[in-house]
C-alpha cells in the first residue's frame, strides 16, 4: 500500500495528527530534518502503527521534502481507520 504523508519536522510531541482534507496523512516527529533523520522517525512511528517491521516501511518518494510517499508492506487500505 502506498500512502501520502506530511511531514512535520522539530515537534515537542510525535504523533500521528490523522488525514488533511486532501487525504494526506500527517506526521509530526521530533527529528530535524537533516541527514534522513526525519525519515527515519516517520519510517518507526508509522511501522509502530501499522504493527509491521521497520522494513516493511519505505519512503519512496520525497526524500528532501516534507511532502512523501511512503509504501508499507503487509497491509491493506481497511488499516487506515485506525490512523485517522
Amino acid at each position: 500500500m502506498r500512502i501520502r504523508v506530511r511531514v512535520k519536522p522539530r515537534a515537542k510531541e510525535e504523533r500521528i495528527e490523522g488525514f488533511s482534507p486532501d487525504g494526506t496523512l500527517v506526521v509530526r516527529v521530533a527529528a530535524p530534518p537533516e541527514r534522513g533523520k526525519a525519515n527515519e522517525r516517520l519510517v518507526r512511528i508509522l511501522a509502530e502503527a501499522f504493527g509491521v517491521a521497520r522494513s516493511e516501511v519505505r519512503v519512496v518518494a520525497g526524500h528532501k521534502s516534507r511532502d512523501k510517499v511512503v509504501e508499507v508492506e503487509g497491509v491493506g487500505k481497511e488499516v487506515l481507520g485506525r490512523l485517522g
